[in-house]
């Protein structure tokens, strides 16, 4: 059995833009495309409007796109995945508290 990564695409809209403020004509590119990003440490793959320069493609569900490698993503980074690693701080505590102990009436 085949193991399938999880697929996101982030697409919008221009449908209902009279809701929506226009971005400033000219300040921003043109070449918008969308392109496939894929976090290396995790093998997730997502799909977004970029302009992002690639050098490689990969077709996913029959459609050649761009591929971005990234080092890290939102489903790998520590802070939104919540296994963030406790660095411990006991000794620099203990360390600070010798220090100044001195001070201390």
């Amino acid at each position: 059995m085949q193991n399938k990564k999880k697929l996101t695409i982030f697409a919008h809209s221009n449908i209902g833009t009279k809701n929506f403020k226009l971005m400033k004509k000219g300040i921003h590119p043109e070449n918008y495309r969308l392109v496939a990003f894929k976090d290396m440490s995790n093998g997730d793959i997502f799909i977004t409007r970029s302009t992002a320069e690639a050098k490689e493609n990969i077709e996913i569900d029959g459609v050649e796109y761009p591929l971005v490698k990234v080092e890290i993503s939102r489903t790998s980074h520590p802070f939104y995945t919540g296994k963030v690693k406790l660095v411990d701080t006991a000794g620099r505590i203990d360390k600070f508290k010798r220090k100044y102990s001195k001070f201390k009436k």
